[in-house]
C-alpha cells in the first residue's frame, strides 16, 4: 500500500518545485525528503524524478501520482469532514492564519463567540500576510486563513482552495484633530503632506500610492510601516495623514479625524481552506463566528466624504 506521507510529499515537490523548498516548507532537511521519495520511488517501481543539472524533476509518471496524490489528500480531508460532521459538534483545534488587521477587530470577538457557541473547538491563530498564510494553508500548516483584495489588484485565488466573502471593508482617510492638515476637505490639498503609508511592495502601499497618483498626487512618505496602530499614532500626533480600513475605526481611531474617500473604495476581506474540509463543523463555526463577529462592527456612521 502506497504511504500518504511519501504521496504528500511528492505533490509538495510537484507545487514548491525543489527538494530544498519542500524541506524547509515543513521543517525537514532535503536529505530526509530525498530519502522519502526515494523510497516511494522503489514502492511503485516506477520512475517517478530524474536529475536534470542540479534539480530533480518530476517524470510523467511522476506528475500523474503527484496530481492522484492530491486528490487522494483532498478526498482524505472530505472523508474526515464528512465523519466530523456526522458527530454532529465543532471540536478540537482550529490552525488560523491572518493578517494583522482581523486579529485586531474581528479574532476576539469570534473567540468570544466560539467560547459560548462552540466551547470544545478551540482556535490557535497566527498572524501572517496572505501569501505566506496562502502557502501555509497549501503545506497543511494552517487549516484556514484570512485574506484581503485591494481595489485594481489581482485577486488571490489558489487551486484546491475553498474561498468565502468575509465582508467589503471602506478605505479611509484619518487626519489629526489637530495641525495644518485638521481641516483639510479635498484630496488636493494633500498635495503636500506627510504620509505613512504601509510599504510599497505591499498591496495596501500599492493600492495607497496607485489611488493617490491617480488623483494626481505624489504622497510624500515620510513614514513607511504595515503596522496600522503606528499609522493611527503618527496621525493623532500630528505627523502624518494616512488611509486606514474602516475594520480598525470603531475602537483605534480616537482622536483622529476620520472621513471617507471619493469614490468609497474598499477592500474584500475572505477566508479561504482547503477545498476537501470546506465541510467540516470546525471550519462552518468559525466562518459563522467571524461573520457574527463583522455584523457587530459600527462606528462608520455620519462620516464626512472629502472631496475630490
Amino acid at each position: 500500500m502506497l504511504n500518504l506521507h511519501r504521496l504528500f510529499l511528492l505533490h509538495e515537490l510537484r507545487r514548491l518545485q525543489t527538494m530544498t523548498a519542500v524541506a524547509s516548507a515543513h521543517s525537514m532537511s532535503a536529505s530526509a525528503v530525498s530519502q522519502q521519495l526515494s523510497q516511494l520511488e522503489r514502492e511503485t517501481k516506477v520512475t517517478l524524478f530524474q536529475q536534470v543539472g542540479r534539480r530533480v524533476v518530476l517524470t510523467d509518471s511522476g506528475v500523474q501520482l503527484a496530481r492522484r496524490a492530491e486528490e487522494m489528500l483532498s478526498l482524505l480531508e472530505t472523508a474526515e469532514a464528512e465523519l466530523a460532521l456526522a458527530q454532529g459538534e465543532a471540536s478540537g483545534m482550529l490552525r488560523v492564519a491572518s493578517f494583522q488587521t482581523p486579529m485586531i477587530a474581528l479574532a476576539p470577538a469570534a473567540v468570544s463567540v466560539l467560547a459560548q457557541q462552540h466551547p470544545d473547538l478551540h482556535l490557535e491563530m497566527s498572524q501572517q500576510e496572505v501569501d505566506a498564510a496562502y502557502e501555509g494553508l497549501l503545506a497543511h500548516r494552517y487549516d484556514v486563513i484570512l485574506g484581503e483584495d485591494y481595489p485594481g489588484g489581482q485577486q488571490l485565488v489558489r487551486r484546491g482552495t475553498d474561498r468565502e466573502a468575509l465582508l467589503r471593508d471602506p478605505l479611509l482617510l484619518v487626519l489629526p484633530d489637530l495641525g495644518p492638515w485638521a481641516e483639510v476637505h479635498t484630496l488636493e490639498a494633500l498635495a503636500d503632506a506627510p504620509w505613512a503609508l504601509d510599504p510599497s511592495g505591499s498591496r495596501t502601499g500599492t493600492w495607497s500610492r496607485t489611488y493617490l497618483r491617480e488623483a494626481g498626487i505624489e504622497p510624500r512618505v515620510r513614514f513607511a510601516t504595515p503596522d496600522p496602530l503606528l499609522q493611527v499614532h503618527l496621525v493623532r500626533t500630528g505627523h502624518a495623514v494616512a488611509f486606514l480600513p474602516g475594520l480598525i475605526a470603531s475602537e483605534h481611531l480616537g482622536g483622529t479625524r476620520v472621513v471617507r474617500l471619493p469614490g468609497a473604495p474598499h477592500r474584500s476581506l475572505y477566508t479561504a481552506a482547503r477545498a476537501g474540509a470546506a465541510g467540516h463543523p470546525s471550519l462552518l463555526a468559525f466562518r459563522a463566528a467571524l461573520l457574527e463577529a463583522a455584523g457587530r462592527l459600527t462606528g462608520l456612521e455620519g462620516l464626512e466624504v472629502l472631496r475630490s
